[in-house]
């Protein structure tokens, strides 16, 4: 008798379900077509309907996590206007926000190895997404004098680091990184620091 996974009214997106909870437990490299095939309750050979192979179900998933990435990007940076200060803070809190609740897309969009260039598709929902850093970093740098003013883009890289780096040793749990502070605290103040810094907080401002 077949498994019933052949049944399914959207198997793709089942083995995309799958993948996201396999990488959520092991990361994008541990677990195989075979356990996504088994998790998604499908034989291996019905996996290649849909996808090549691993890295294909992967690509998908990074391709579905830069879509809700995008979304909720550009509504953090909406619901931050007309302030450019506020916006952009809100970007930043969205980018932990986004890691936190969806850690499998978070994994396999930033730690898969994928290249966002693999698909012009993803590579166009990618640079949306990380677009509305970058467009709010330019327009907060516009409170800056030229002659200061570093690019847009090394400023927005500058914040994306920083959100990672927090994402990567306090926010996933990762052992041996524990610290005092909450996550949200630790991208604030470094933030505020960051910009204090470029002279876009007054020094004596509290973040």
């Amino acid at each position: 008798m077949p498994k019933r996974g052949y049944h399914h009214g959207n198997l793709r997106q089942a083995l995309v379900d799958a993948a996201l909870r396999l990488i959520e437990e092991k990361g994008p490299t541990g677990f195989t077509l075979s356990e996504a095939a088994k998790s998604a309750d499908v034989t291996p050979a019905a996996v290649y309907r849909h996808f090549e192979g691993r890295e294909d179900l992967i690509a998908e998933a990074a391709y579905q996590g830069y879509v809700i990435f995008g979304d909720l990007m550009e509504h953090a940076y909406s619901k931050g206007q007309p302030s450019a200060l506020a916006a952009f803070e809100t970007v930043g809190r969205a980018y932990l926000a986004f890691a936190r609740k969806f850690p499998g897309h978070y994994v396999a969009m930033f730690e898969s190895g994928i290249s966002i260039q693999r698909t012009p598709e993803l590579n166009d929902v990618a640079t949306r997404g990380l677009g509305v850093l970058e467009t709010a970093a330019e327009e907060l740098s516009q409170h800056i004098p030229p002659e200061k003013r570093p690019p847009p883009q090394m400023f927005s890289a500058h914040v994306w680091a920083m959100s990672h780096g927090v994402v990567e040793l306090f926010a996933r749990g990762s052992p041996g990184t524990k610290s005092p502070f909450p996550p949200e605290d630790l991208l604030e103040t470094g933030i505020g620091i960051y910009l204090r810094g470029l002279g876009l907080i007054p020094a004596d401002e509290e973040s």
